[in-house]
């Protein structure tokens, strides 16, 4: 068995020949809490959505606990970039959060008492339960994000990826979500974000990738969150490319 949760092997990504991710190799212990970082265009939200199958890599592995995603699918929690979400859509929070539950339960069947229960306790967590009965559309982007993670928290993963949840929030919100990160990591749980502040990735994660289409570096913060490494980050994904054939 291996001692890693989740393991990327040799991952190549393209669209229409252009390789977005390349030959990518990552192992996540359990309990890290892991930040991916990188310019625009480096290919960190597809990271992600390869891992979730949500993209199709056109060569390389991944696996979850040692299994594939389509085993391992129920311990895993996501929460996608807000921008991706139709949040027009008529529901409330509540119905939001339950969503989360239907992995237990099934869609067809109702969520049970326990399972609302649940949906409320995680939205006490995250700060929303006055906007329990709210319409997803009329909340502020904060609030809609803390509702997402709230969906995730309530599926009680053993995995969790998310898609830039710190994005168009208040200090307020970051602060309450970071700490709720920290939280499962504390309780062993791993959580992979795709990150874009440098300033805060010291005092938030123990884990770091940095990409740009190519991974740059990865492993403990203190060993590869480095400036020479960040130099090498943020120059053009042409000049990345070149330096690593070269």
């Amino acid at each position: 068995m291996s001692k890693y949760v989740i393991e990327v092997e040799d991952m190549t990504v393209a669209y229409r020949d252009k390789p977005v991710l390349w030959d990518i190799d990552i192992k996540v212990p359990k309990g890290a809490l892991m930040a991916i970082i990188g310019p625009n265009g480096a290919g960190k939200s597809t990271l992600i959505k390869a891992m979730l199958n949500i993209v199709k890599p056109i060569s390389g592995k991944v696996l979850f606990n040692n299994e594939s995603y389509k085993v391992q699918r129920k311990k895993i929690g996501y929460v996608p970039q807000r921008g991706s979400v139709d949040w027009d859509f008529p529901t409330s929070v509540l119905d939001v959060v339950l969503m989360g539950t239907y992995g237990q339960v099934g869609w067809i069947k109702r969520p049970t008492k326990k399972e609302k229960n649940k949906a409320l306790d995680a939205i006490e967590k995250v700060g929303m339960t006055e906007f329990v009965n709210r319409q997803i559309s009329e909340l502020s982007g904060g609030q809609q994000q803390r509702v997402f993670l709230a969906r995730a928290l309530v599926q009680e993963a053993e995995i969790y990826l998310m898609d830039e949840p710190f994005q168009g929030v208040d200090a307020k919100t970051e602060k309450a979500i970071i700490n709720i990160l920290k939280e499962l990591s504390n309780r062993k749980k791993t959580v992979v974000v795709v990150h874009h502040d440098l300033q805060t990735v010291k005092e938030y994660f123990n884990y770091v990738a940095l990409l740009n289409t190519r991974l740059i570096g990865y492993g403990k913060v203190e060993d590869v969150f480095t400036d020479e490494n960040l130099k090498v980050t943020y120059k053009s994904t042409i000049g990345v490319m070149r330096k690593g054939v070269e």
